[in-house]
């Protein structure tokens, strides 16, 4: 199997405050069924546990040029994969 194609290679980090979602995601995430009216997640695939640990780590996006919860990250149209402590980021304009 072959190597997907990706511009950055980003490795994840601890994050050292929570990250809020902006609000224009909140308003893709919930027309799109990944978030509830109430605000809360339902990636399909994603345990709980995996879930809360996805929201204490945070990424140096390379696209926007600053530091993003992975939760954004996850849910970025750039996001390719994530292996091993590192994203795979097409790293295409938004």
């Amino acid at each position: 199997m072959g190597e997907l194609p990706h511009k950055y290679e980003v490795t994840i980090i601890t994050a050292t405050k929570p990250h809020k979602l902006p609000d224009n995601i909140k308003d893709e995430l919930k027309s799109s069924g990944l978030m509830d009216e109430k605000g809360k997640l339902k990636l399909k695939g994603v345990s709980p546990k995996m879930l809360k640990r996805m929201k204490e780590e945070a990424v140096e996006c390379p696209v926007l040029k600053s530091e993003v919860g992975f939760v954004q990250c996850f849910v970025c149209p750039n996001f390719q994969s994530r292996i091993t402590g590192k994203v795979l980021c097409k790293g295409e304009p938004l």
